[in-house]
């Protein structure tokens, strides 16, 4: 359906993004001119844009605030985010926002000079969330969770700042298959990753439009860009976080059984309240029979 929308394009549409005469926007500027990665781009391009349709996240004239961490992750997203609009196909405006978080030697430089190099409209915004985390948590605890509600508060606030309605961010099919066997493993509920939410307070829209990607598909992708990846050294430096022992769980398991994933995501989007046990969801109490008993003759 949108594979027709998503060939190649000679001219950019009037958004107001950098472009190059290629007919590409800037950031795809050396970008391998490869049969293999023009289909991975086009793959993502087109995953991108069915999440966005289906939950109907792209509001005609909004203002999305883009959570770049410096991560492959984050700088697909934003690549692919400004290939859609670059395209005609986004039509919202996008300002890249990397919140620095004080962790010992994150260079500074490196997202500041990238965003410039392509005229990728950005805020960074430095807060010390580092020394609050690692004196917080205990010896040996996960940083992960405060880190989180921390790194989240301060996009909140900065997205109110520079009137956007949404935060979007770069988490993708693996991370939400992760997240909702961590809730049932450990959490006892059955929850996922959603691509739209609607932050507690109510005014601020949080969107995952790779929700639908293959986190493989986004590292090729990456990599083929060369983007300049930052790693992290707070939470991605620990051992034996839980995360990391299902994501291992994961990958034996489309390992021995090939596209069990994607099998997977269609599951969490194919609910039937009545086969699970939650009355809160499925009204069991009213569950009565409609029909007379057949009598055998």
């Amino acid at each position: 359906m949108l594979d027709s929308d998503l060939g190649d394009t000679t001219a950019a549409a009037d958004t107001g993004d950098a472009e190059i005469g290629s007919g590409a926007h800037l950031l795809f500027r050396d970008a391998p001119d490869s049969v293999t990665f023009r289909k991975l781009r086009k793959r993502l391009l087109r995953e991108m844009r069915e999440a966005i349709e289906r939950h109907a996240m792209a509001r005609p004239g909004a203002r999305w605030l883009v959570g770049i961490s410096g991560g492959k992750d984050s700088y697909a997203l934003l690549a692919l985010l400004h290939d859609l609009k670059w395209r005609g196909l986004l039509p919202v405006d996008l300002l890249a926002c990397n919140l620095d978080q004080g962790q010992p030697n994150f260079p500074k430089h490196v997202l500041p000079d990238f965003l410039d190099r392509f005229g990728i409209p950005h805020r960074i915004e430095y807060r010390d969330t580092y020394s609050v985390v690692t004196e917080k948590v205990s010896a040996g605890a996960t940083y992960c969770s405060l880190c989180s509600r921390l790194r989240r508060g301060h996009l909140y606030r900065i997205a109110r700042e520079e009137g956007c309605e949404a935060l979007v961010l770069g988490h993708h099919r693996d991370d939400c298959l992760e997240t909702f066997f961590m809730n049932l493993f450990h959490g006892g509920r059955l929850s996922a990753m959603p691509a739209k939410l609607l932050n507690d307070e109510g005014d601020l829209m949080v969107l995952r439009p790779l929700i639908a990607s293959a986190e493989e598909d986004i590292a090729k992708f990456s990599a083929a860009m060369g983007f300049p990846i930052i790693p992290c050294d707070l939470c991605g430096s620990q051992d034996g976080l839980q995360r990391n022992v299902t994501k291992q769980m994961l990958a034996d398991m489309e390992r021995r059984f090939p596209g069990r994933k994607q099998v997977m995501m269609r599951a969490l989007a194919n609910i039937r309240p009545g086969h699970l046990l939650d009355p809160a969801l499925f009204d069991f109490a009213g569950l009565a029979p409609t029909a007379t008993p057949q009598t055998e003759s």
